[in-house]
């Protein structure tokens, strides 16, 4: 199993773990609302009786002690009888009353009729009616949830909210760290990577003059190769000095950079492989060609690896219009075993890689030069599997930037 398969596994693992945590505290909390959803419904009964037994009793002290068994009922409640109209309210703005003469004699008071009525239908969304019967008639008691209910059903809600900011925020933190150890670490082995590199270049490139001198193979087309293979060498140190710092970008033309480096990488791939490039030679953009040599091998190795046997690879290098006309798309496209749809972002993931003996870092630091180093980008523009992938760069046109500010 590669890394990125690992890692992914472990996310789906805690995501579960997390799920079931949440749904626990739910499932725990939403048990507790509805016991005392039926506990208050059941003091609703008992406050509705108690109004009832005042109503009917005619002894003082039964009627004192019924009184104070009603008044420690604190559900917020309304009374109506059959036509809507309020009889009794309990439990809401003590401030506000719906009796216009009360009003008029408690100046403290507002009469507020809408209030009720608001809260009314509240109430009649949130529960069914009591239906008290009182000589004559038949009253109506209407409740809702007692704040506290009401508080421990938003509980869970705002508790997970809060665990999920913090869990987001610590791992932000954490992964914000652990990246910057492991950006410094690579960035050690890239330079002592570069400075072991440069003592056997450098006695190679010695050994390749003294074989021109003493054999006068000045013109002889192996001892050339030879020399540019070392010369690649030479790059690919520069290349690992470069990862740390900010490289120095320079205008080239697109074309003549593309075309270097596939002339130089296609003599060192089967000849069943054929290489098509075309496009627009005069497209100008700020490159460190050391880098991105790095990223057409990168992408061009690629192709040669999903090429079974006898296949092509096309580079088509164009312009953009309209919106985009200040950008330049360079699409590599290969008759390869192609990638599944659900795989156009995740093969940009480090560790990611369908090959046994893979690391799967090149398409990541492929992104990671062209974004960090270039202002780039690069995306999977096309795949289907059997027939073959297509990938796009784009870069910055300076010379269209040039004519604009000229």
């Amino acid at each position: 199993m590669n890394p990125y398969q690992q890692k992914k596994r472990w996310k789906y693992f805690l995501l579960a773990f997390a799920v079931v945590i949440a749904s626990s505290s739910l499932f725990y909390t939403n048990y507790l609302v509805k016991n005392i959803a039926r506990s208050e419904r059941t003091r609703a009964q008992v406050w509705a009786l108690s109004m009832k037994q005042i109503l009917a009793s005619d002894d003082n002290d039964f009627l004192s002690y019924v009184i104070a068994v009603r008044d420690s009922l604190t559900v917020p409640a309304i009374v109506t009888d059959e036509n809507g109209d309020f009889k009794y309210v309990r439990g809401l703005d003590t401030t506000k009353t719906f009796i216009k003469l009360q009003a008029e004699n408690n100046k403290k008071m507002k009469y507020d009729t809408a209030y009720f009525e608001s809260e009314l239908a509240y109430m009649k969304n949130q529960h069914a009616p009591i239906r008290l019967k009182v000589p004559g008639t038949q009253w109506l008691v209407f409740y809702k949830d007692s704040p506290l209910l009401t508080q421990l059903k938003l509980f869970p809600y705002v508790q997970l909210t809060l665990i999920a900011i913090f869990l987001l925020m610590a791992y932000t933190a954490f992964s914000s760290s652990r990246k910057s150890e492991q950006d410094q670490v690579w960035v050690g082995l890239a330079k002592e990577t570069a400075h072991q590199l440069g003592t056997p270049i450098s006695s190679l490139m010695a050994w390749i003059e003294l074989m021109k001198e003493k054999f006068d193979a000045e013109d002889d087309v192996l001892v050339a190769e030879m020399e540019n293979d070392v010369k690649r060498l030479e790059i690919v140190a520069d290349r690992f000095s470069k990862i740390g710092s900010k490289p120095v970008l320079e205008e080239h033309l697109v074309y003549d950079v593309v075309k270097d480096f596939v002339d130089y990488f296609k003599v060192r791939v089967s000849k069943n492989i054929g290489f098509e490039l075309n496009g627009n030679p005069l497209l100008q953009a700020g490159l460190n060609i050391p880098l991105f040599d790095w990223v057409l091998e990168n992408l061009l190795k690629n192709a040669v690896n999903a090429i079974d046997g006898k296949g092509n690879i096309r580079i088509e290098i164009s312009s953009g219009k309209g919106k985009v006309k200040n950008q330049i798309f360079i699409d590599v496209t290969d008759t390869g075993k192609g990638i599944q749809r659900s795989k156009f972002d995740t093969v940009f993931q480090p560790g990611y890689t369908t090959r046994k003996r893979g690391w799967g870092l090149g398409l990541s630091l492929t992104k990671r030069i062209l974004e960090n180093y270039h202002n780039g980008q690069i995306f999977v523009k096309d795949s289907e599997i059997g027939k073959g992938t297509t990938f796009r760069i784009v870069l910055k046109n300076t010379q269209n930037d040039k004519q604009t500010t000229a």
